[in-house]
């Protein structure tokens, strides 16, 4: 099981005001700490004012006798820009940061934020793929965009031209994330500048690096690893034999994350990751329908005995083509009771349910995706379920 910044043994202090959030900024924009080191930064010291205080003595241990961190003026800077932007600031324990990032130890130190951040408490699929899009390739991603969207998820993507604006530009009405290459207000290809536009207004925009920074080829690799860890699951939809997309995938799998792809021709060569992908064991997927099996939202619950107590639960009807009829269809099974009946307010351990259940944890992962869609179960960091 991931261990989360959370279940640190040196008690962490989330920030709660502009002087926490101005160390976070400064320990984030420190030199030589990348998200990794920054998070076993706050595991050793428990707050990041309490890292920046331990900074120099650590760098003089490793031999640099000329070490500072980020000086407060540059994070004030930042913060302004970021603010000018219309941004908002979202930091590892404070509202609207997304918990589940917190199971990686790469998870960005910091998110700046345009638009609705209510998105981030949403369960989260990315659809990705090549830039140079077939239309038939861009006609699959906005109808997998658009179906994952009433299906109850918000899509993510690159905001990438190609399958990338294809899918947020069909998720819109439902909800899309775009996760950007460069600072929270450099649009990145300037052709997209009226969707990015439209996703700030009805959407979410999120970058982790400072405004006004331009893209990099660097930067791409990290604006991967993001949309890969917010995703459950990551749907591939054209990708060349070598592209970033299959970068994406292959971070996702490392996350412990479902990849899935739709199958091309073999002769073109915008099929070929795709093909690959599936050959090594990604789902294929033809619909929403797929991706929703797949994740074990479809599939009918295995008989289990309801108490005495209880009555017959009816059987099931085959799988639905949304989440929320499957989680309809699903209601009153003797799993569902059981799971919902064990849980309180206090979070309890996902070990110790499978446990007590007496049940395997794929089988436990699929009926808690859909109660945790319903509202009926939330998933904490390190593994910790709670009802409601």
């Amino acid at each position: 099981m991931k261990t989360s910044l959370f279940s640190y043994p040196t008690p962490f202090t989330p920030p709660t005001t502009e002087e926490d959030e101005l160390s976070f900024l400064r320990l984030a924009r420190s030199r030589r700490v990348g998200a990794t080191t920054f998070h076993r930064l706050l595991k050793d010291h428990g707050s990041a004012a309490a890292a920046l205080d331990a900074l120099p003595g650590i760098a003089r241990a490793a031999g640099s006798s000329d070490y500072s961190p980020c000086p407060p003026g540059v994070a004030e800077a930042e913060r302004a820009a970021g603010r000018r932007a219309g941004a908002r600031l979202l930091l590892p324990g404070g509202p609207g940061y997304p918990a589940d990032l917190l199971d990686f130890p790469d998870a960005p130190p910091l998110l700046w934020a345009r638009g609705r951040v209510d998105l981030l408490a949403r369960p989260r699929v990315a659809v990705i793929g090549a830039r140079n899009a077939s239309s038939l390739g861009q006609r699959m991603a906005r109808k997998l965009a658009e179906e994952m969207g009433r299906a109850g998820f918000a899509v993510v993507s690159g905001l990438a031209r190609g399958i990338d604006a294809a899918a947020h530009d069909a998720a819109l009405p439902t909800g899309t994330i775009a996760v950007m290459a460069g600072g929270i207000e450099v649009i990145y290809p300037p052709e997209n500048r009226d969707l990015a536009g439209r996703i700030a207004a009805e959407g979410l925009l999120l970058s982790e690096l400072p405004p006004g920074t331009e893209p990099q080829a660097r930067h791409f690799p990290q604006r991967n690893r993001i949309i890969a860890a917010l995703s459950r699951a990551t749907l591939v939809v054209e990708a060349a034999a070598r592209s970033g997309s299959l970068l994406t995938a292959r971070m996702a799998l490392d996350y412990g994350r479902e990849v899935m792809a739709v199958p091309g021709h073999p002769m073109d060569a915008r099929a070929a990751g795709c093909n690959m992908l599936i050959r090594d064991g990604a789902v294929l997927i033809r619909g929403a329908e797929d991706v929703i099996e797949a994740m074990g939202l479809a599939a009918a619950p295995r008989p289990d005995p309801r108490p005495p107590s209880q009555p017959d639960t009816p059987p099931q009807p085959a799988a639905e083509k949304t989440v929320a009829k499957t989680v309809a269809k699903a209601a009153g099974t003797g799993l569902r009771a059981r799971l919902l009946a064990l849980l309180g307010p206090a979070p309890t351990p996902e070990d110790t349910v499978i446990r007590d259940l007496g049940i395997d944890a794929a089988t436990l992962s699929r009926e808690v995706i859909g109660l945790e869609i319903e509202g009926e179960i939330t998933r904490h960091p390190g593994g910790l379920l709670s009802r409601g």
